[in-house]
């Protein structure tokens, strides 16, 4: 038997929102195995879905540049909140997405590599680094090129969204951009959805149920699970979800009321899949001051 650390359980706490003697227990059950103690916990109705991908600690921005039809966005991270607010920064992190755009670079890469003033943007970063103090890394890049209609949303610099329309206005574009960044779908249409994502998925409704429910003819418990699922894929699909600036449509029927048909869609928010380490608040303020 694997041990079962405070460390361990701590994770899928954070991951399912799942109480701490649930989270120990499927741990157990599991022999320490974090992915199969979360699927576990989501067989038996205790979580609904993985929040690890909602753990967001790092700092710093997202910035767009756009040009008719041709869109870039830049994450560049900074340590601390208060290196992301300050002028230079912002001002670096603004250049590097219109550095993005006119080189036409499309990877991180070919980006660190282009020109910005005299020198490339890796050496702007380490020139910034040397002047605030604090290290500052272009993380990742993001493009979208379009004949048809092309919308972008920022989020307060946290969040930035480019949507590509065939069809359809600017301000439908906008519109689900603007969706796009509040509500984070998982794929665009059920089409995308993979199967391994609809089997486990049928899989996980299939063993919630109950004795009484699965001893039902196999073509209605089909059907039941089939209907729950639905519901997730719903749930997961940009063109299935409510839009949010109309929220008795869906997507799709705005997009077809509209006239428009999704070509592309890119989503960048701050930090993702980085876990920051969470100083002591009174020391991270001493080391901005230069007094630690």
């Amino acid at each position: 038997m694997a041990e079962i650390t405070a460390s361990l359980v701590k994770d899928l706490r954070e991951r399912s929102g799942v109480g701490m003697m649930e989270c120990k227990k499927a741990l157990v059950e599991n022999n320490g195995d974090i992915e199969a103690a979360m699927e576990w916990l989501r067989k038996n109705g205790l979580a609904k879905a993985d929040k690890k991908a909602d753990r967001v600690a790092a700092e710093g921005l997202v910035a767009i540049a756009v040009d008719g039809g041709k869109g870039a966005m830049v994450e560049v991270n900074s340590e601390t909140d208060f290196a992301a607010k300050n002028e230079q920064f912002v001002k670096f992190t603004q250049d590097v997405a219109k550095v993005a755009l006119e080189s036409g670079a499309k990877d991180i890469e070919a980006l660190k590599a282009a020109k910005l003033g005299n020198a490339t943007v890796e050496e702007g970063a380490k020139e910034l680094t040397l002047t605030i103090g604090e290290k500052f890394d272009v993380r990742r890049i993001a493009t979208v090129e379009t004949d048809g209609v092309l919308g972008a949303y920022s989020h307060g610099g946290r969040i930035g969204v480019l949507v590509a329309l065939k069809g359809g206005s600017e301000e439908l574009a906008k519109g689900i951009a603007m969706h796009v960044a509040a509500m984070n779908p998982k794929f665009i249409k059920v089409e995308d959805v993979p199967a391994d994502f609809l089997e486990k998925e049928k899989e996980i409704e299939l063993s919630k149920m109950s004795d009484k429910e699965k001893a039902k003819p196999a073509d209605i418990l089909d059907k039941i699970v089939s209907g729950k699922v639905n519901k997730i894929l719903a749930e997961n699909t940009l063109v299935g979800q409510p839009y949010v600036i109309d929220t008795e449509t869906t997507v799709a029927e705005a997009l077809k009321k509209g006239g428009a048909e999704i070509v592309s869609v890119q989503r960048l928010a701050v930090g993702e899949g980085i876990e920051k380490v969470v100083d002591n608040f009174a020391e991270e303020v001493m080391k901005q001051a230069g007094l630690a």
